[in-house]
C-alpha cells in the first residue's frame, strides 16, 4: 500500500526531472531528482533519458537504499538522497520530502571559484545565512554525501564542488524553486564580476532578509 501511494510522487519527480533538462539546468541524463512519502522515496533511474521517462520507470527505494518497487536501477547519487532524507534538517523546521541535484553551468562554475556563493542578492537567503560549497568529492560516493551534509548544516541548498547543486525542500516544487534561484544568483555573481569587483551584502542584511522570509508569502502556503 504504501508503495502505491507514491504514484503521485512518481509522476512529479517525472515532471521535474524534464523542467530540468528544458530550464537547463542539466544536459543529458545528468542531475536527478527524488520525492519521499513516508518511509520511501520515488527517485530518478540511472543512465534514462529524462524526455522518455514514464511514471512506472521512477524506482522506489527504502531510506536504506533497498529497491521496493520498479524494474530500474535508481540514479548513482542515491546515496546522496538519503543522505538528505536522513540527517537534514531545514531551519525553520519544515519537513524535507523533496531533493533536487543539478549541473547548472554558472552554479558550477562558482563552485570552482570560491567556498561560499558571495551574497551579492538577498534571494541567497531563501537558502540560508549563507550558501555553502561542499569540496569535491567523487560523483555517487558516501564521502560526497558526507562533505554535501556539512555544507547543508542550517541550510536548505549548497554547491558541490566542481559538481552542481543540491537543494531540499517540503515538495518538489519548493526544491526546484530554490534550485532556480542558486543558479540565478550565482549567473549573477559571474556577470557582475566579470565587469569589476561586485559589492555584497554583509551578513548582518542577509541575516535579517533570512528572519523576514519567515513570514513572506500567502498565509498557509508553501
Amino acid at each position: 500500500m504504501a508503495v502505491v501511494l507514491l504514484n503521485e510522487q512518481r509522476t512529479a519527480v517525472c515532471d521535474h526531472a524534464r523542467r530540468m533538462v528544458a530550464d537547463g539546468l542539466v544536459v543529458g541524463t545528468s542531475g536527478n531528482v527524488s520525492a519521499r512519502a513516508g518511509e520511501y522515496v520515488a527517485v530518478t533511474p540511472t543512465g534514462v533519458d529524462y524526455g522518455s521517462l514514464r511514471p512506472d520507470d521512477i524506482p522506489v527505494v527504502a531510506l536504506d537504499g533497498s529497491v521496493v518497487d520498479g524494474s530500474l536501477r535508481p540514479t548513482s547519487e542515491l546515496p546522496m538522497h538519503l543522505a538528505v532524507y536522513r540527517e537534514a534538517e531545514d531551519p525553520d523546521g519544515a519537513p524535507v520530502t523533496a531533493v533536487v541535484h543539478t549541473h547548472s553551468v554558472h552554479a558550477t562554475a562558482v563552485s570552482t571559484l570560491v567556498d561560499e556563493v558571495p551574497p551579492v542578492h538577498y534571494i541567497l537567503a531563501t537558502l540560508g545565512p549563507s550558501v555553502r560549497v561542499a569540496p569535491y568529492a567523487t560523483y555517487g560516493t558516501t564521502e560526497l554525501a558526507e562533505r554535501m551534509l556539512a555544507a547543508l548544516d542550517g541550510r536548505r541548498g549548497c554547491l558541490l564542488g566542481n559538481h552542481g547543486t543540491v537543494t531540499y525542500g517540503d515538495g518538489l516544487d519548493a526544491a526546484y524553486h530554490r534550485a532556480q534561484q542558486l543558479e540565478w544568483a550565482c549567473r549573477l555573481w559571474l556577470l557582475a564580476r566579470s565587469a569589476g569587483t561586485p559589492r555584497v551584502l554583509p551578513p548582518a542584511e542577509v541575516e535579517h532578509v533570512v528572519d523576514r522570509l519567515r513570514g513572506y508569502g500567502q498565509p498557509g502556503a508553501r
